[in-house]
This record gives structure tokens, sequence and C-alpha cells, in this order.
């Protein structure tokens, strides 16, 4: 069984966990042209080196019409007679989502767009992808939108990205999806997420670490927060964590045949980067399961018919053991040997 293990030490992010999945492939570099052809708008790809605490890795950074994305892009200071919500998240290097609710129309004296959920998909459209994979990127965006509606108290409809935001954020979110659909691993195991601690400070206040919208999102995962402050999981590494993770715990005996190190921006005293690796579960083709039921009255010729039956639907074995039941009356125990998938 082919195995994915991302370790989340130092939490997630959509870079992070594009840079760590492409380092699994023999050719990265020709698999980045790939990712920066798949849009006919002006979005690249670029890996570059980077080591944190003495290991090495890769960083990926997406220019946008030539431009990586940053806070100032959204730091803007609006000034209104009327009621203006607007909440942002600022992620691990360059990932933001906000809403706005307006109660009227009116002109901004800079440029400021917003795309949501209706015009992500429509957008998704022109992308040379698999549809499996456009729709694997929806339904990460449908777990995001959802957080921020629950967070914000407001429909799905009703969420709206920043534009430049949304472009890179979709460009982050695709990437992943993609490597997973090319690795296409069995089974993808997470570890506990480590959220940071602290506050993030965005536009219009400071939150606290995990951000709301990522904490929605974590719930059912374990994650945890430690001495290390700043935001260490986004809500697109949350998301996708999410989408993909089969289960969340301690890596499990495999035997690791590639390892990927995504490197974020900052630097902690830890190396601030997800760890993936990709191998095969150690002795999970001998893993077989039991199944057993006490019969307490049935032929023989019954019993028998029985486990032929069961042997033609797969098991690898069928055996009988004799049991005393209630009242002190004889009995038969009927097991089955079997793989997971004849359960």
């Amino acid at each position: 069984m082919k195995v994915l293990y991302i370790d989340c030490g130092m939490g997630a992010a959509g870079d992070m966990l594009t840079a760590a999945l492409l380092e699994l492939l023999p050719d990265s570099e020709g698999y980045i042209k790939k990712l920066s052809a798949i849009s006919p708008e002006s979005i690249e790809y670029k890996l570059e080196p980077s080591v944190k605490c003495g290991i090495e890795g890769s960083h990926m950074t997406v220019l946008v019409n030539g431009e990586e994305e940053s806070e100032d892009m959204h730091d803007h200071a609006h000034a209104h007679d009327h009621d203006h919500g607007h909440s942002e998240h600022y992620g691990h290097d360059h990932e933001h989502f906000h809403e706005h609710e307006h109660s009227h129309e009116h002109e901004h004296s800079h440029h400021h767009s917003h795309a949501g959920m209706a015009d992500i998909q429509e957008r998704l459209k022109s992308f040379s992808i698999p549809e499996t994979v456009k729709n694997d990127v929806m339904a990460v965006y449908n777990i995001i939108a959802e957080a921020e509606s629950t967070v914000h108290g407001v429909p799905v409809s009703e969420i709206h990205f920043h534009e430049v935001g949304s472009l890179d954020a979709l460009a982050d979110i695709t990437a992943v999806c993609m490597l997973m659909h090319e690795i296409s691993p069995d089974k993808v195991i997470a570890s506990p997420v480590h959220a940071g601690s602290g506050t993030v400070r965005c536009a219009h206040g400071i939150l606290p670490v995990p951000a709301p919208a990522t904490a929605h999102i974590l719930k059912g995962i374990p994650f945890y927060s430690d001495n290390i402050k700043g935001e260490l999981c986004t809500p697109t590494g949350a998301a996708l964590l999410k989408f993909y993770a089969d289960e969340f715990g301690s890596m499990p005996a495999m035997q690791v045949r590639n390892i990927g190190y995504g490197m974020g921006k900052k630097d902690f005293e830890r190396a601030n980067c997800v760890r993936v690796m990709l191998g095969e579960s150690a002795g999970s083709k001998d893993e077989v399961y039991e199944l057993s039921c006490n019969l307490d009255d049935m032929t023989g010729e019954s019993i028998g018919f029985a486990m032929e039956r069961i042997m033609e639907a797969g098991a690898r074995d069928v055996y009988t053991v004799p049991i005393g039941m209630k009242k002190s009356r004889p009995g038969v125990m009927l097991c089955t040997i079997c793989s997971e998938d004849k359960r």
C-alpha cells in the first residue's frame, strides 16, 4: 500500500505543501512548467532552494502577473459613512481570504474587486486540468467558504475573496490537488497539526491563533499550540489536510522511498517546514481481518453450505470452533479470515 505521511509539526500552508510534494517527484522542474501552463492567466510557479535550521528543502513562490502577493496588497484603509464588515486571515506566507458586507453600492478610490465561489468555479473552468482535480479544488474551497460562513454568520454565497488573493490561493490549492492526483497515494496520514500561538494582525484588528476560520476547519482534527508565536497553519493548509488526510496520528511502520521538505518564509527556533514521506506501509499487504459469529441453531449441512459460499465470496479462510452457549447448549463459532476490501 502506497502511503503518504505528512508531518505538520510546524503547521501547514498551501505553498509549503506544494513545495514538499514537488520534491517527491523525479522531475520537479518539468512538473513546475506543467503547473505554470494550466491556466490562461498569468500564473507562474517558482521553486527555489531554501535552508531552515541546516535542513535543505524547497520554497514555492507563486507569481501573479509577474508579482508575488504581499500583505501590503490587502492592508486597505476604508473610509465609509456606512457599516463595512471586513475580515482577513493572513496565512503562513501569502494566503489571504476575506469577506465583505456592503449595505449599499459605493465607489472605491482604488482598485478593489472581489471573487465569490461562483467566480472561482468559473475561473477554474479555463484551467487545463482533469475534471477530478477541478472537483477536488472546489471541495477544498467549499471547506474554507463554509468555515468563513460560520465564523462571520453570513451565507456561503456572500463569502468573497480578494481577486489577487483568490488567484494566488487558487494557484496553491490547484497545485496541491494536481500533485496529489499525480502521486496517487493509497492512504494519506497526517500528524497532529501545530497551529501556532499568540495573535495575528489583519487590516481591521488582531485575531487569536489559530484564526477563527482555521480553528473551525480543524474541528475534529488533533491540533495543538506551544511556545512558538505566530500563525503556523493557514485556512488553506487546514482545508487541504482535512480533505486529503484519511487519518491523523503517528507515522506508521513503512518503507520510505522519497522525502520532501516544503519551507516557509519565516525563521523560527525550529525548522519551518512541512515534511512529507512517501513509501510502502510495512506489512500492509499481509494485513487481514477476522470476522466471527456464534450460531446456536443451525444444521451441519447449512453451516457447510455457508462456508462454501463465504469462500466463493473471496475469503482467505473459513473455519468453525465448537463452543458452549447460553443454557449450556452446544453451538458453533463461524470464523472468516479476509482482506480489508472483502470485509
